[in-house]
């Protein structure tokens, strides 16, 4: 057990170091100084991730506490810091550092040309894994708040690295305060799982769970179950961090960041964060059925949502991140479902790819000195023969074609909706439709960048393949991409599951999703692969065969065109509802109140005060007689007054 805990303590604090060193003395020692212990750092988390996973499941143990420090007490309340391995945490740290040390060696090579000194940009990826790390690694859910708050500033770091660019500044403000809204009721949540359960470790409150499973809150005149609230509540702050519908407006916008970042904050950690807190709180979940459906709903919805979206963007990097989007949406409706394991599997298997997508766009807008417009691409695939065998590996996998990753998870989800029956059919259906459309877009995606003539021929002339610090990580992930689905299928989803997950993940008594999967008819496990074939075969058609259709479509349609790329109007729509009167009852507080009030006040009784200075100046004459006159005059009024009120 020791040597597990160091192992995992090593996994989860290296980061830190990294980000220490390079932070603090960065400029002391150099860039590359920086890179090399930032990069070396993650390397050991890497190994001791992988060790301690290998080490954990051989021995068959089941949760473990590694003791760090004694945390917070204040009265009754006591919250340790120590490390939680079981194989959902051991899973995460692994794929969360393997992930990171990748992004950290292709960040050489992307950020070689950054005129200011890039330690900084080293130290905040090292921290924003340690604080990743730290989240998943919890073993109480006020630890998990302080990960959880951890990557919300390192995103802002991150997202608004290049301070210089006020779209950067303003999409870093936009991810902080999105998430600072869907924070205050994951605050809330925790706060009543606290009164609920007068505990905020893990193993406490799944302990006490069946036996306060029918306790009511009183609420707007009704009886609300107590697991429905808080497992809503829960799904709020889990839907900010992920990116959910209503919640999801910061997501493309913080795409303003280096390439790099949005590898690593929208493919293996900061977006996955709500998906594990929904796996982490399954034994509760499990007990609110209606909490899971909403789950089911936002997740298919956004899904869907996303994938319209991602359909007409120009820009390469947002096309990929409201596939994010979309493919968080998956795993939020097989947690609605209650096949956690595929959330989790798809959690994993969506990283490779999707981190793979993003380091082989970045490799393009590199090759291209900046450009991220797709429309302005074309031709590249002989110029970037690694990038384009990476998109292509990546493309596959996300669209669903077997053997690919993606084809293994997400048909797993779609699967266990149609299981799950109910509202499940519900998220089927658009489960089914987004299969369609993301091969459609993932397709698109590559011919328009890769295929035809160039059209802007002095960009594609001067195009050439990134370095090998670059393309090795591409390489990495291409080959995740092609094999870890069925490398990673038994033991997440398959006959091994029960013995891998090893009660880290709860299914009640009542799920009998995930056992049933292999009952389906084979017809109803071929319809999201046959949706998947027809995207591509539309691609092919759409942008190689008849590459003008798109545009004749979008000339016949064009308030619905309009709509998909302008995002639904979700950001018109919110600066209407929620940033206009805000601003307008800032002005009124600030000329009104403020100035007018407080500042009036103030102003006022300063200009009183000097006024009636000014007047007392003047009794100041020098004069004897003119002073003896005065004290007679109130020597006169004191003896009236007396007299008067005597």
């Amino acid at each position: 057990m020791l040597s597990l805990g160091l192992l995992f303590g090593t996994a989860v604090f290296a980061p830190l170091l990294g980000a220490i060193i390079a932070g603090l003395f960065g400029r002391v020692i150099g860039d590359a100084a920086s890179r090399i212990v930032t990069i070396a750092l993650m390397v050991l988390a890497s190994v001791c991730a992988v060790a301690a996973l290998a080490t954990g499941l051989d021995s068959g143990s089941q949760a473990i506490a590694v003791p760090v420090s004694t945390w917070v007490q204040a009265g009754g309340f006591h919250a340790s810091w120590q490390l939680r391995f079981d194989t959902l945490s051991a899973s995460m740290v692994t794929m969360v550092t393997v992930i990171s040390t990748l992004i950290h060696l292709y960040s050489v090579g992307y950020m070689a040309h950054e005129k200011t000194p890039v330690s900084r940009f080293f130290a905040y990826l090292s921290l924003f894994s340690f604080a990743m790390l730290m989240l998943v690694s919890s073993d109480n859910l006020i630890q998990l708040f302080f990960g959880w708050e951890g990557v919300g500033l390192a995103s802002y770091l991150l997202i608004g690295y290049w301070f210089d660019r006020p779209s950067a500044n303003a999409a870093a403000v936009k991810a902080f305060v999105v998430n600072r809204v869907a924070d205050l009721f994951f605050m809330v949540g925790i706060a009543l799982v606290f009164l609920q359960f007068g505990t905020v470790a893990y193993d406490n409150i799944f302990a006490l769970v069946p036996a306060h499973a029918s306790s009511v809150y009183h609420l707007f005149g009704s009886d609300l179950r107590a697991y429905e609230v808080i497992g809503v509540l829960l799904f709020i702050g889990a839907a900010g961090k992920s990116a959910q519908l209503f919640l999801h407006t910061w997501l493309p916008d913080a795409m303003e960041g280096p390439t790099p970042v949005s590898a690593l904050i929208h493919a293996a950690t900061m977006v996955t964060a709500g998906v594990f807190l929904m796996a982490r709180m399954s034994p509760l979940l499990e007990y609110a059925p209606v909490a899971k459906d909403v789950v089911l709903f936002i997740g298919a919805t956004t899904c869907f949502f996303a994938a319209t979206v991602g359909l007409v963007q120009p820009d390469i990097k947002r096309t990929i991140a409201y596939s994010t989007c979309s493919q968080l949406g998956y795993m939020f409706m097989a947690a609605g479902c209650g096949v956690y394991q595929a959330a989790m599997f798809h959690l994993t298997t969506h990283a490779c790819f999707k981190a793979l997508l993003f380091l082989s766009a970045g490799s393009v807008i590199h090759a291209l000195h900046g450009e991220q417009d797709m429309f302005r691409m074309g031709g590249l695939w002989r110029k970037l023969p690694v990038t384009y065998a990476a998109v292509w590996a990546g493309a596959l996998a996300l669209g669903g074609i077997p053997p690919f990753a993606g084809w293994w998870s997400k048909d797993a989800i779609i699967d266990g909706a149609f299981v799950a029956g109910g509202l499940g059919l519900y998220g089927w259906v658009l489960g089914v439709a987004v299969a369609f459309l993301t091969a459609l877009y993932s397709w698109r995606m590559l011919f328009l960048v890769f295929h035809g003539r160039p059209r802007v021929p002095e960009l594609a002339d001067h195009a050439h393949e990134s370095p090998f610090v670059m393309t090795l990580p591409l390489v990495i992930l291409g080959i995740a991409a092609v094999v870890a689905g069925w490398l990673l299928y038994p033991y997440y989803v398959g006959e091994r599951q029960a013995a891998y997950w090893n009660g880290a993940i709860f299914n009640g008594a009542e799920n009998h999703v995930l056992a049933n999967l292999d009952q389906l008819p084979a017809l109803i496990t071929l319809v999201p692969t046959i949706a998947a074939f027809l995207g591509l075969g539309a691609a092919v058609v759409f942008y190689v065969l008849k590459p003008e259709l798109p545009g004749r479509l979008a000339a016949s349609m064009r308030p619905l065109y309009l709509f998909l790329l302008n995002k639904w109007y979700f950001d018109e729509l919110y600066d209407l509802i929620f940033v206009r009167p805000y601003r307008a009852l800032a002005r009124v507080l600030w000329h009104g109140a403020d100035e007018g009030i407080v500042d009036g006040s103030a102003t006022g009784l300063a200009r009183l005060t000097a006024g009636g200075s000014a007047q007392i100046v003047r009794i100041q004459t020098g004069s004897i007689a003119v002073y003896a006159f005065t004290m007679l005059i109130g020597l006169l009024a004191l003896c009236s007054v007396f007299l008067f009120f005597g």
